[in-house]
């Protein structure tokens, strides 16, 4: 089963096993890291699930939608490799990907 690498607000970092059709958000949440809110449950319309991603894996993860890209202006600890994890289907492909949980807006 593929990996996710999540390293939480502390630097606390844990691998965990990924199940076919969960995103980022979804696996993250289903393993017990409450302080990825997801508040809007995956509709790409809170920013609450917002995170880092590690720039080796930029290029096989889906191109960012103009909701994603206003949702994450409205945060201030958006960098180069923000991403909303609820816009991130975790796939095969992305074995391995290591993701921190961004600071709380």
């Amino acid at each position: 089963m593929p990996k996710l690498i999540v390293v939480n607000r502390e630097g606390a970092e844990s691998a965990i096993d990924v199940e076919d059709g969960l995103t980022v958000m979804e696996a993250i949440r289903d393993n017990g890291f409450d302080e990825l809110l997801a508040l809007c449950g995956g509709c790409c319309s809170c920013a609450t699930c917002h995170i880092q991603v590690d720039p080796a894996f930029a290029s096989k993860l889906p191109e960012m939608s103009e909701d994603e890209d206003d949702l994450l202006e409205s945060s201030d600890h958006r960098n180069d490799t923000s991403r909303l994890s609820c816009q991130i289907p975790f796939t095969g492909e992305l074995d391995g990907l290591k993701v921190t949980i961004a600071p709380e807006d």
